[in-house]
């Protein structure tokens, strides 16, 4: 069985009002990676992927490209032990 691992990512740029959430839920769903994304009031997205360690990292690396409309400047990420997340939803 592969290791499970979480990723803690910050994500700035134009990344609100631009389906980011949405997009970064149905990826994570396709992935089969748990976790939850929300929007800040500081204008970034803030998102936690648990999962297979491949699964986990292609998320991460997907967030600097993000949906179609977005515009990613930076991506801050801390990894650490699993929670237990399960499924992956949207935050308000």
């Amino acid at each position: 069985m592969t290791e499970r691992t979480r990723a803690h990512v910050f994500v700035s740029g134009t990344v609100q009002g631009v389906f980011y959430r949405a997009t970064t839920r149905d990826t994570a769903r396709e992935r089969g990676v748990d976790g939850w994304v929300k929007n800040l009031e500081d204008g970034r997205v803030e998102a936690v992927f648990e999962g297979p360690e491949d699964a986990v990292e292609s998320m991460v690396e997907w967030c600097h490209d993000g949906s179609p409309k977005a515009s990613v400047e930076d991506v801050e990420v801390e990894y650490g032990d699993p929670l237990g997340e399960n499924g992956f939803e949207i935050r308000y």
